[in-house]
């Protein structure tokens, strides 16, 4: 690249515009990864103030989302559409034990496709878009949403769509630092099956999503979501009529705060609430007979230079959820540091730590892919792992070490069972 001459923020206000002309031409032709780290240079020699780098990122991300080539779509008011594909393939082998001896099948040992995302994007003008993706991995949907855009900082959504409680399951599979997610997630917001509680995740309803600028630096940010009760991604679920089971509203709500710091650094943090009528009671044919259940969320988290932290806590109030006379008040959390070693390898270790209150887990609840280990009341594990990032998140390679221990059957002698394995990702994505 040709020599520049650096321009202070003492410059005269051409020198300074035509400086970011001049940053903003060099800019838009590079891949994402490398775009960033010239705004930042130019954020460091003083051509580029912080706020003029955050809008030309705002530009590059609505660029990078125009296909260059002409595309017809079938709706005449159609004005972008847009291409997208996410594929995971892992590979995991974890060992079992139930009091020290091997349980049956001793130990997982498999490759398999995580995921294959094939997403698509249209506006068709006035703010209005939608999107949909479908997971050939599972043959479920990922998403399935029309979308009403009125100003940047508001944004309602109508259709299947992912509830914001519950911050670890909302945030994107392509940016998992933890190859899975913990097991405290899985635990409360995966299909409930008579254990798990199935209390977060998808669901179909109308969403709003919003901010409100406080300071410079931190923006309010909330939520709000009336649905369905149940949990659901398959094309049965999407069409179902509604029964005793699944007749009312659940209503959902967040609030939180948004932070810049220095360098391009942010933290956030909030609490969010989920109340889901006739979802509790015990096992999974209770459902409707006016159990209800309510999940809370508490979370952090911070990037800042090298160094990133992400934590949440999740609590449920599950009526009848530990039998027909008694409620569960199941519990969890994970904390997850993060350090980069280099630009391109990244070292992630994480606790994690449920208890069930009486309602009962399986290992194969709390950590995936592996085998039962019987039903017990608690759950702890830790995961060290280390992400290589040979394209950013668009071609990215996982490797994790997970050790996990369930304790306490729920009924019978005192019991513990172990999982010890390891587990990979190839990611790649555009």
């Amino acid at each position: 690249m040709p020599a520049t001459t650096t321009f202070r923020r003492t410059s005269p206000a051409w020198a300074r515009l035509l400086a970011v002309s001049l940053g903003c031409a060099a800019v838009l032709p590079l891949p994402a990864a490398d775009s960033g780290a010239l705004l930042d240079a130019l954020i460091r020699k003083g051509i580029l103030t912080n706020q003029e780098a955050e809008d030309i990122r705002a530009d590059l991300v609505r660029d990078s989302n125009t296909i260059p080539s002409q595309a017809m779509a079938g709706g005449k008011s159609t004005d972008r559409l847009s291409v997208g594909m996410r594929m995971q393939l892992q590979y995991a082998h974890i060992d079992t034990t139930i009091n020290g001896a091997a349980v049956k099948p001793v130990y997982v040992d498999q490759p398999f496709t995580r995921r294959i995302y094939f997403t698509l994007k249209a506006s068709v003008g006035g703010d209005w878009g939608a999107q949909f993706t479908w997971d050939f991995a599972s043959s479920y949907y990922d998403d399935a949403f029309i979308s009403w855009v009125p100003n940047p900082d508001l944004q309602f959504n109508f259709g299947l769509r992912k509830v914001a409680v519950a911050y670890e399951e909302r945030f994107s599979s392509g940016n998992l630092k933890g190859l899975e997610r913990s097991g405290a997630t899985r635990y409360f917001v995966e299909g409930n099956n008579g254990r798990r509680l199935g209390a977060a995740s998808y669901r179909i309803g109308a969403f709003l999503d919003g901010k409100k600028e406080i300071t410079p630096t931190t923006n309010l940010i909330y939520t709000a979501a009336v649905t369905d009760p149940e949990r659901g991604e398959t094309a049965a679920d999407a069409a179902s009529a509604g029964d005793g089971a699944n007749n009312r509203v659940a209503l959902w709500g967040t609030l939180g705060l948004y932070g810049k710091l220095p360098e391009n650094a942010y933290w956030t943090a909030g609490v969010g609430v989920g109340f889901q009528p006739d979802r509790g009671g015990w096992g999974t044919t209770n459902f409707g007979r006016g159990h209800d259940l309510t999940l809370y969320s508490v979370y952090f988290d911070l990037q800042s230079g090298r160094f990133g932290l992400m934590s949440e806590y999740l609590m449920a109030d599950v009526e009848r959820g530990a039998s027909a006379t008694r409620d569960a008040k199941p519990s969890g959390f994970f904390i997850m540091p993060t350090l980069y070693l280099s630009e391109t390898f990244e070292a992630v270790v994480r606790y994690t730590a449920v208890n069930s209150d009486g309602r009962g887990l399986q290992m194969g609840d709390v950590m995936r892919s592996a085998p039962s280990g019987g039903t017990m009341n608690k759950f702890d594990e830790w995961y060290a792992g280390v992400n290589w990032y040979l394209r950013g998140i668009d071609l990215r390679v996982q490797l994790g070490a997970m050790s996990g221990k369930t304790k306490e059957t729920v009924a019978g002698a005192p019991a513990e069972a172990k999982a010890v394995g390891a587990r990979s990702q190839l990611q790649v994505q555009f």
